[in-house]
């Protein structure tokens, strides 16, 4: 019988988690692992996971760290044989700007929620309203209906409302997904909102017991930077005989009537036969595969992508000062700057705060992040006005910033996906869909954003497919 076949649309780290899994994971392959194929558009893998030489360090391109209390990356790691590179955040807590100054955020938040009307009068840049809403909360709660799902704006907005809702809240929650919260699902943004807005009555006392969380570090990174996770786990790949195709896209997908293999799988000058296909490239990719084999990939539409950048500064340790404490500022939107204009900067991380490996008495290093949903003012800007507009916003929000030494943009069109109200019903559909052809999908327009959901989406994909084969 013809050794089974699978290929891999998307080279990112969900295509490339999902090859581990293919491939045995921690384990190692066997007599029975498949042949395995990644297939991948770009010149290299990893997708916004990548780094780059800066200011004589290795810096993120992408993410610069990801959540250790979700398991999936961490596990991924000691499979790899990197626990030793596993390098815990050294800092925490942040400021925010509000009415232009910043303002250090109080402890017990619950994802930038506030969870008791003592926090919320801590924050001195929070008007008199805001602390009145908070505590009418607490002991007189408005009502608000929730069904299937709702998004995270109108319950923060009924509960608490507007100020703390566009002022607080969406500073941490919209900056995260690179979205608004008025369009933003409750229900698979931020479940423990939405499950606590269900039980009714005072929204912050039913945030007050979060989830239990596991021991250690909140955010972990490697020591040579987030961006060398897949190009060492791609190197491990290659040994165990999984094919890498980079720079090659897929032009269609084709089922074959009898045979082996169900599909073929086209790019310019191959065609590939598979047992089954896993697609981890974005939305609009997968539907522009998949509209013409069946209707019912139409809600993939549905999922729309915000596009991003950063701006990476090295200055002179005498030409800045940063607040004593946190590991960054958080700016809410429409944020006043000069004239009728508002700052385009949502957020400043202090890079070298998060991780002891980049610190240098000479300089510090921060980046600034431009870019939501609704703002693509950067987008319009070449990189030289880019980080001048920057420059001279951060001048603006932080003592002392001049002359950086270093300056470095990158920019992400596609970005992060978008998971409007409804997205559970529409990414579940999705899948639901596409197994039933024996194609898997994966990645962060489905199951979560970050780099260990988007590890667990691949390798769910993954166990789907090994499921079919052994059937």
């Amino acid at each position: 019988m013809p050794r089974d076949s699978i290929v891999i649309v998307g080279g990112g780290i969900s295509g490339l988690s999902a090859a581990w899994e293919l491939t045995g994971g921690g384990a190692g392959p066997n007599e029975l692992t498949p042949r395995v194929e990644i297939i991948e558009a770009s010149e290299r893998v990893g997708g916004a996971l990548a780094a780059t030489q800066f200011a004589g360090r290795i810096i993120d391109l992408g993410a610069d760290g990801f959540l250790a209390r979700r398991p999936e990356a961490v596990q991924l790691a000691k499979e790899l044989g990197l626990e030793s590179e596993l390098l815990p955040i050294e800092a925490s807590g942040a400021s925010i700007w509000l009415r232009g100054a910043l303002h250090e955020l109080p402890t017990g938040l619950v994802l930038g929620m506030p969870t008791s009307s003592k926090t919320v009068r801590s924050v001195k840049g929070l008007s008199f309203k805001a602390r009145i809403a908070a505590r009418r909360d607490e002991i007189f709660a408005k009502s608000l209906k929730v069904h299937d799902d709702i998004s995270i704006g109108e319950i923060v907005r009924t509960k608490l409302g507007n100020e703390i809702a566009y002022q607080f809240v969406e500073p941490m929650i919209g900056g995260i997904q690179a979205g608004r919260i008025d369009e933003l699902s409750a229900k698979t943004v931020f479940p423990a909102l939405f499950e606590a807005a269900k039980k009714g009555g005072s929204l912050m006392k039913a945030l007050r017991s979060p989830p239990a969380v596991g021991d250690g570090p909140v955010f972990n990174s490697l020591k040579d930077g987030v961006g060398s996770l897949p190009e060492k786990l791609a190197q491990q790949l290659q040994r165990r005989g999984v094919v890498i195709r980079t720079d090659v896209a897929v032009t269609a997908l084709r089922s074959t009537p009898s045979g082996h293999y169900a599909w073929e799988v086209d790019t310019e000058r191959t065609t590939t036969t598979a047992n089954a296909v896993i697609l981890a490239t974005p939305a609009p990719v997968v539907y522009e595969l998949m509209h013409k084999l069946n209707e019912p990939f139409a809600p993939l539409t549905q999922i729309k992508s915000a596009g991003a950048a950063m701006v990476t500064f090295s200055v002179a340790t005498s030409n800045i000062e940063l607040p004593e404490h946190g590991t960054g500022v958080l700016i809410p939107l429409q944020s006043p700057w000069t004239g009728n204009d508002s700052l385009m900067v949502t957020a400043i991380t202090f890079l070298d705060r998060k991780w002891g490996r980049l610190q240098r008495p000479e300089d510090i290093v921060l980046r600034a992040h431009v870019g939501r949903s609704d703002d693509e003012r950067w987008a319009k800007l070449s990189d030289d006005e880019l980080t001048q507009r920057v420059a001279s916003e951060l001048s603006f929000v932080l003592k002392k910033f001049t002359s950086p030494l270093q300056s470095l943009v990158q920019r992400w069109p596609q970005g992060l996906p978008q998971y409007y109200v409804g997205h559970a019903e529409v990414s579940t559909t999705a899948k639901q869909n596409a197994n039933n052809i024996r194609i898997a999908l994966c990645g962060n327009a489905y199951d979560g954003v970050g780099i260990p959901a988007s590890i667990g989406s691949g390798r769910r994909a993954a166990r789907e497919v090994l499921n079919w084969l052994g059937e």
